[in-house]
């Protein structure tokens, strides 16, 4: 029996034109693919006006509401005139529309680069940015959209890997590592005390700001969730551990002028690292019949890159046990 299609592949340009063209625009027949694999999300040229990013949500991964709730956290922040690249709206005030089975958003584009995050004036202009976005971030919570916890991320994404994708031969250093992990993780989590929760962009790395005129502009806030503070800055810093808590420190410089970080948080900065760790091949597994998966990250699900992954969970829960980064 043939395999069926993945549903993503049915977004062809005339498809992708005929969802822009329903809400109003008339597009010039030029679209270009972005770099997206959780979505779907293309450069579409319109008649008469900038060129609009016209982003096709996955099937069955949120539901309307957590979409919705995602977009609102946008306009919020952009109504404080922060800068978030936020969802079109139409004259009904909509902002996701359907077309065909998929529900999509438009976008304005927003042109810009990576950030240095080696650049301390750049760490500090982002700093104050993401405090004043926890700012508004921390004034209620979201209702729909998820928390950041070890269950999710962690307990989950390792039971799938252990069930459907570790090889024999290592499953059971799998095991014994993931098992080590995940009690020293809830165990720093638990020892954490009173830990403030609010909404986050989530995914903060480097591919979802765009630098440009000597500031950033925040994009993609389809990880938004619950999470501590930490959690969207932990992935700017780099190097040796002099050179990051030299980061932190301007970092911290910034965010402390409109929102007060918990030095606290710190602690669980590793622990954040090693659900990442666990997340990502989860996300891996979870998608790898959408074609575009096994095309873009062949080396995944290889006896080679299991072995690696064992070695690189080793080191993490090395890290683990290691002093949190202080604030001189």
């Amino acid at each position: 029996m043939p395999e069926s299609p993945h549903p993503f592949q049915t977004l062809i340009p005339g498809f992708i034109m005929d969802a822009v063209e329903s809400q109003g625009f008339r597009c010039d027949c030029r679209t270009l693919a972005l770099n997206s694999y959780e979505n779907r999300v293309y450069q579409v040229g319109i008649e008469e006006g900038h060129p609009l990013i016209a982003k096709f949500y996955r099937p069955g991964r949120w539901s309307d509401e957590q979409i919705v709730e995602e977009h609102r956290f946008c306009f919020e922040l952009a109504e404080h005139e922060l800068p978030v690249v936020a969802p079109w709206t139409n004259a009904a005030g909509e902002s996701l529309f359907r077309h065909d089975g998929f529900r999509f958003a438009l976008y304005p584009r927003q042109g810009g680069h990576a950030p240095e995050f080696d650049n301390l004036d750049n760490l500090l202009i982002l700093g104050r940015m993401l405090g004043r976005i926890h700012l508004i971030g921390a004034v209620q919570p979201f209702a729909s959209r998820p928390t950041l916890d070890s269950r999710s991320f962690g307990h989950a994404s390792v039971e799938l890997i252990r069930e459907h994708f570790i090889p024999e031969e290592y499953r059971a250093s799998y095991t014994a590592v993931t098992d080590q992990l995940l009690e020293a993780v809830d165990g720093i989590l638990a020892e954490a005390g009173p830990i403030r929760y609010l909404r986050s962009h989530g995914d903060c790395h480097s591919g979802n700001i765009l630098w440009r005129d000597n500031a950033p502009h925040f994009v993609d806030f389809d990880d938004a969730r619950m999470a501590p503070a930490v959690q969207d800055l932990w992935m700017m810093l780099s190097g040796d551990r002099q050179r990051r808590i030299a980061q932190l420190e301007v970092l911290l410089e910034g965010y402390n002028e409109f929102f007060d970080f918990n030095p606290a948080e710190l602690r669980l900065v590793e622990a954040l690292r090693a659900l990442r760790m666990l997340h990502y091949s989860a996300w891996l597994a979870n998608r790898w019949e959408d074609p575009i998966f096994p095309a873009t990250f062949p080396w995944f699900n290889t006896v080679r890159y299991w072995g690696e992954h064992i070695l690189d969970l080793r080191e993490q829960l090395a890290a683990l046990g290691e002093p949190p980064l202080e604030l001189e």
